[in-house]
């Protein structure tokens, strides 16, 4: 198996074929559910690398780091906005 066939079969283990439900923005969207790194799931569903992402969870609104991961099960909703200010 070269290695580009290797990287194709780890990809359908972490994202398999079917799709479940996001809401980013108040806006649906299918992926592929599995394990992503928060700027490739900006990607994925459309957000400018340069804004900043939120989880939504339980009503409160989770800053992402661009390095961190996150686990999409479907069902989660995500608000994208610009960077907040520094210390003023």
């Amino acid at each position: 198996m070269s290695d580009t066939q290797a990287a194709a079969e780890a990809e359908k283990k972490e994202h398999p074929e079917k799709k479940v439900r996001v809401t980013v923005d108040g806006k649906p969207h299918e992926v592929r559910p599995g394990t992503y790194v928060v700027s490739e799931f900006k990607k994925e569903v459309r957000v400018d690398p340069s804004l900043e992402l939120d989880q939504v969870i339980n009503g409160q609104f989770i800053p992402l780091d661009n390095n961190a991961t996150i686990e999409i099960k479907g069902d989660e909703v995500f608000v994208s906005h610009v960077p907040q200010g520094g210390s003023s």
